[in-house]
């Protein structure tokens, strides 16, 4: 993909004193020295660290640089000079443009051994060690995504729509016309919307789409003013063509666009289906989100007479199996609606013997009255900002047994010397194989409370 001529130019201080301008575009021939935890190569060059998309340690590469801030400079490969025998051949022909997926340039196992080390380096800086490093739960390298947003511009100089991706440090769209971690059955849903949107009597209507895979499919097209009406005729064509449904957003909510129309993902292993509505949070790997849900349960271990908490539970993806096995499942969410749909999702799947409530959990739990009620056990996963709160919340509660989830291994480590330094054990931690080709880590712990010792 081509960039601008007149590039941006970035200046800073170097040692020495001197003001040297480094321009986004420059070039410059790189030795890679090691990973980074998302698995960019780093090289030390001029006094600056740079991190390099696309390089391996022991490559020397030309690279461009994308942006520079102090003495850390962000690059990409342009050409390889030096090759570390350990790269392979992307399956994308889009790598090195697309934003996306950033090591398919590394071994599936790889990647995993990369996301293991990142969190064991985050747990070695909080002091923390488990008692046991867990297997890493390990899914399908691609094709595995069932939820995509899929970037959409008209150009109004070119007369034309670009489809695609957000590009590599870039707000440019790169048109994929396939993409390798979709899921099959959103393939020809995708590849055929650059046709599709190019028909368009009024194609500056158009925002952006999301494309879902369930129990059916669905399209989700965000628009910034009413549609033409023959280009909503051809929209609507387009979703039947491919058994999928429509779903619309101008101002305020996404809504269906025939009436009647839900969205849903089964739950197998556990006879469940959840509910949801674009906008909602789902995990994109289902093969892994199953597996995750189970693992959970087999470490949380609950028993048939206790009560357990479920923190940011969401739609219910962890308090409704949990409800199948326990006498009380306590669940608490921050966003209302997904909450009221998890009390739909418990009624449609015959549980009662769940309770949900709304609460911010940024804040102490302790002015809630169900805080105040004892807990065998606790589930968590919160955003990428952790659980602080909650965990101080949690050890002064005394549970006896955390499965902690977590997509930002660094959080999960700070939260993690809190409840140590609290009386609790860390008795295991592993990686969870959730966004394979990407840099994005996903882990889980399991933390026992010690016999006899205060919080």
């Amino acid at each position: 993909m081509s960039r601008p001529k007149a590039a941006k130019t970035l200046r800073f201080q170097p040692a020495g004193g001197e003001r040297k301008a480094l321009p986004v575009g420059k070039k410059q021939v790189l030795n890679i020295e090691r990973l980074a935890h998302d698995g960019r190569g780093i090289a030390f060059f001029e006094g600056r660290t740079w991190f390099v998309s696309g390089a391996l340690p022991g490559e020397q590469v030309q690279v461009q640089v994308l942006a520079a801030r102090s003495k850390v400079v962000e690059a990409q490969v342009v050409a390889i000079q030096s090759s570390s025998p350990e790269r392979i051949t992307p399956e994308c022909q889009w790598v090195g443009q697309c934003g996306g997926c950033t090591l398919q340039h590394i071994s599936h196992a790889q990647q995993i051994s990369l996301k293991q080390n990142n969190l064991a380096e985050q747990f070695n800086r909080e002091g923390v060690t488990p008692l046991a490093w867990a297997e890493p739960l390990v899914g399908s390298a691609f094709a595995y995504r069932r939820r995509a947003r899929i970037a959409v511009r008209y150009d109004v100089k070119q007369k034309q729509v670009q489809v695609g991706f957000r590009g590599l440090a870039s707000t440019a769209i790169v048109e994929v016309h396939n993409c390798a971690v979709l899921v099959k059955e959103l393939q020809p849903l995708f590849a055929g919307l650059t046709t599709l949107f190019n028909g368009f009597q009024q194609p500056q209507a158009l925002g952006h789409v999301e494309l879902f895979s369930g129990r059916s499919k669905a399209l989700l097209l965000r628009h910034t003013q009413a549609l033409h009406v023959d280009d909503l005729q051809q929209l609507r064509a387009y979703c039947a063509g491919h058994n999928a449904q429509l779903w619309l957003q101008g101002v305020g909510e996404p809504q269906p666009d025939q009436t009647g129309q839900t969205l849903s993902y089964q739950l197998p292993a556990f006879a469940l289906d959840i509910a949801y509505q674009p906008g909602d949070f789902v995990q994109v790997n289902a093969q892994m989100h199953e597996a995750m849900i189970a693992q959970a349960l087999d470490w949380l271990a609950p028993q048939a007479d206790e009560c357990v908490l479920d923190l940011f539970c969401g739609l219910g993806n962890f308090a409704l199996p949990l409800a199948q096995k326990v006498k009380e499942v306590v669940a608490v969410e921050g966003v209302a609606s997904m909450l009221l749909r998890a009390n739909i999702n418990a009624v449609a799947n015959q549980l009662n013997n769940v309770h949900f409530y709304h609460a911010d959990l940024s804040t102490s739990l302790r002015d809630h009255p169900w805080s105040r009620q004892s807990y065998a056990a606790a589930l968590l996963d919160p955003p990428r900002e952790g659980a602080l709160a909650v965990v101080t919340d949690l050890a002064k509660m005394k549970v006896a047994r955390i499965v902690y989830v977590s997509c930002n291994p660094a959080t999960l480590a700070r939260d993690a010397a809190l409840l140590i330094a609290r009386g609790y054990r860390l008795d295991k931690v592993g990686v969870l194989d959730m966004f394979a080709q990407t840099g994005h880590s996903e882990a889980m712990a399991l933390f026992v409370k010690k016999e006899a010792v205060k919080s």
